[in-house]
């Protein structure tokens, strides 16, 4: 690897601070893990120390040793911003283990300077970048103000409120004496038997009556059948039957005849289908509502249709 960084320093201790800084400003992600699998302890066994590093908060739990760099200015700052503190103790041997040990990471050491005379320049070191080396930047991980966590956690909960009161789908609140009940209503577009209700739709609207006549053909009551089948399956399903008759004769009669009609399909649903009256109406239009309104008198006007109902 070539060097990258080139440590000049004042004193040994001073020139073994700088080699970490150095290493940092290479390295600026680093945690105090990194730092310590990067330099282990094992390279300082002459001075008795146990620890090369220790965390900022750390420092002095020997208050009659003053072991590690302390200044604010000689803490190293990791890559989550928490503050390293470097041991002060280096005999010769550890600190030749320490300048041949940093080789491998680009670093390499200067000539010792002469230390100048002066109150805090004794002992100080200084990095010089080699071979237009150009150290990278520190990320730094912007905190979330307090605040916003509060208006996110207030939201979330509101959320989750409104996800566990919402009604089901396909279901309805209702409110009697004051207590909330659960209605399922089946309606025309549940999936489940879209395809087959409408099939059964237009297969008993196209069933038609003889002219002046109430009687369910072959065609309706093959069809009434299975409308028996699918309400037998969904027992929360209601139905309108609606009777229809042509605009020929006596409008009177054909209201009286519509209703029959729609009756005669009630009744086959109760006697043959199992279905309970409750779950039926049936209702006359007369020729009030012509399929084929460009021709009041065609035999398609005589029918009977249903619509599901709550």
């Amino acid at each position: 690897m070539a060097n990258k960084v080139r440590v000049y320093g004042k004193a040994q201790n001073r020139t073994a601070l700088g080699i970490m800084h150095a290493y940092m400003v290479m390295y600026p992600q680093a945690t105090m893990d990194d730092l310590k699998k990067a330099f282990p302890d094992e390279l300082n066994p002459d001075s008795g120390v146990k620890k090369n590093f220790v965390k900022a908060g750390e420092k002095g739990t020997d208050a009659n040793w003053d072991g590690f760099f302390q200044k604010e200015d000689e803490l190293l700052t990791m890559g989550d911003g928490s503050k390293v503190a470097v041991v002060k103790m280096w005999t010769k041997p550890s600190f030749e283990r320490l300048v041949s040990h940093a080789l491998q990471y680009g670093i390499e050491i200067a000539q010792f300077e002469a230390a100048e005379k002066g109150i805090g320049q004794k002992g100080s070191f200084r990095l010089e970048y080699l071979n237009g080396y150009v150290p990278p930047k520190r990320e730094v991980k912007k905190s979330i103000p307090w605040w916003v966590w509060a208006i996110i956690g207030v939201v979330v909960v509101g959320l989750i409120i409104a996800l566990l009161c919402r009604p089901k789908p396909n279901e309805k609140i209702v409110e009697v004496e004051k207590v909330v009940e659960v209605e399922k209503i089946i309606t025309v577009t549940d999936t489940v038997y879209l395809q087959q209700l409408e099939a059964i739709e237009e297969n008993f609207n196209a069933a038609q009556f003889e002219q002046g006549k109430a009687v369910l053909n072959e065609d309706a009551k093959f069809v009434l059948h299975d409308l028996a089948k699918l309400m037998n399956r969904y027992p929360e399903m209601r139905l309108r039957i609606e009777g229809h008759t042509s605009a020929e004769g006596n409008a009177d009669l054909n209201q009286k005849l519509s209703e029959a009609r729609a009756q005669a399909a009630v009744t086959f649903l109760i006697e043959h289908g199992g279905i309970d009256a409750s779950r039926l109406e049936a209702v006359g239009f007369g020729s009030s509502k012509p399929k084929n309104a460009d021709n009041p008198m065609s035999p398609e006007n005589r029918r009977t249709e249903f619509e599901i109902i709550q």
